[in-house]
């Protein structure tokens, strides 16, 4: 990699971009919400019921500016979405400093496997097996997601919420693949221990993109 390019990437100007799009936000707290999604590429958690394992090499991802992500996000949304893979990767500092100073809520969604950077008001923690979260993000988490792809996920879910602070909301949410098998014992646990509230990924459901 060229030195300004490596430059540029390290400061945040440019991020690699796998793809943005503005729709429904159809999991967690933020579920119903109107949001443009803006998926960086690049992760190397590898959890290997990923459904966007195409975002997992960077290097496959056009570098872009951030200043042009920005503006296409601005004339058309209030509530910006950061994901990936996984956004912790980079730098954060300047694309959530532009989107708020063009009056946009900044949400992120991570595996927290990476220490915080950037400016968000809600911060959504998706904790994985393969990379624990730092505990800067089990620190400002705003909720926790944990998703559900067998029984001993339940024993997960449990041990990171005893790791995150006590204000963020528990979220329990079947992997896609296994909700027919596992959604009836998400639903008994929640019954059973009402700190948990179920999150639906209602985006499918409606077949929204």
């Amino acid at each position: 990699m060229e030195a300004e390019t490596k430059k540029a990437l390290d400061a945040g100007i440019n991020l690699p971009l796998m793809e943005e799009f503005y729709t429904i936000q159809g999991e967690g707290y933020y579920s119903g919400h109107a949001a443009y999604f803006i998926r960086l590429g690049g992760c190397d958690v590898g959890c290997h019921w990923c459904d966007v394992k195409e975002s997992w090499n960077a290097t496959l991802h056009p570098l872009t500016k951030v200043e042009d992500i920005i503006e296409r996000a601005s004339k058309i949304a209030k509530l910006a979405v950061i994901t990936g893979g996984e956004p912790l990767m980079y730098n954060l500092d300047y694309l959530t400093a532009e989107l708020k100073r063009k009056g946009m809520q900044t949400n992120i969604e991570t595996s927290g496997a990476y220490e915080l950077s950037g400016d968000f008001d809600w911060i959504c923690l998706s904790p994985k097996k393969a990379k624990l979260p730092v505990q800067s993000v089990y620190d400002a988490a705003n909720e926790l997601k944990v998703i559900i792809y067998n029984k001993h996920d339940f024993i997960f879910a449990e041990e990171q919420a005893a790791k995150v602070n006590k204000n963020a909301l528990l979220l329990l949410q079947t992997e896609w693949g296994k909700r027919t098998e596992m959604m009836p014992l998400i639903i008994e646990y929640v019954k059973q221990n009402p700190k948990w509230k179920i999150s639906l990924q209602t985006h499918k459901f409606l077949d929204i993109p």
